[in-house]
């Protein structure tokens, strides 16, 4: 396999943790497993929109609420969503500070401005930050790679990609990126030792 000249990390259940999929099986009343809940969450009308940046938080906040059949005020829901995405898992930043020595780094995550402020934005963490709410496009639909790529100035072989959800994985290899799907901190460690990246 091509060394990378790029390693592209989704964010949420990569390298951040988010306890979306627990509270919304609480607000909603409903008991999916998580594989349901990220293919649910990829499709709803509302979150592309939202992580799109086709809408306002507001405009989310009742769409989502009444696509997901959820009673709160939407100012209630608003600050218990941006408590979702939790923070990074322990060891996630020393890991990317690493690898920065070595390689360039890039995030493309499904986010919105809520969750990208909380974080200032990712400044200082990779090389190129890059969320859908920004770009106007987002995962798994080709737009959001093809414009990652043209961002990046690199042709896909040359760029490793890291994501916890299959839909997102499988299109991104069909575009040509070495793609991988991984559940958290560790499995992220695991492909990354297996290919050489990092030490054991």
């Amino acid at each position: 396999m091509k060394a990378p000249a790029l390693l592209l990390f989704d964010l949420g259940g990569v390298l951040l943790e988010s306890s979306a999929h627990d509270n919304l099986c609480r607000l909603a009343g409903l008991d999916f497993d998580i594989v349901e809940y990220r293919e649910r969450w990829l499709t709803s009308t509302a979150v592309r929109r939202f992580e799109s940046g086709a809408c306002s938080s507001h405009e989310f906040a009742a769409a989502f609420l009444a696509e997901w059949g959820i009673a709160m005020p939407r100012d209630a829901f608003l600050e218990q969503f941006t408590g979702w995405a939790r923070g990074f898992y322990p060891g996630a930043l020393e890991l990317l500070a690493a690898l920065r020595r070595d390689f360039r780094t890039a995030c493309l995550s499904n986010s919105n401005e809520l969750h990208w402020a909380k974080f200032d934005n990712f400044e200082g963490i990779f090389d190129i930050a890059l969320s859908s709410h920004r770009l106007g496009v987002i995962k798994p639909d080709d737009a959001a790679f093809l414009r990652t790529l043209e961002i990046c100035g690199l042709p896909p072989a040359d760029v490793m990609f890291f994501d916890d959800s299959i839909s997102n994985v499988r299109n991104a290899r069909r575009l040509g990126l070495q793609a991988f799907q991984v559940e958290g901190l560790d499995a992220l460690k695991a492909t990354l030792s297996a290919h050489g990246l990092i030490a054991d």
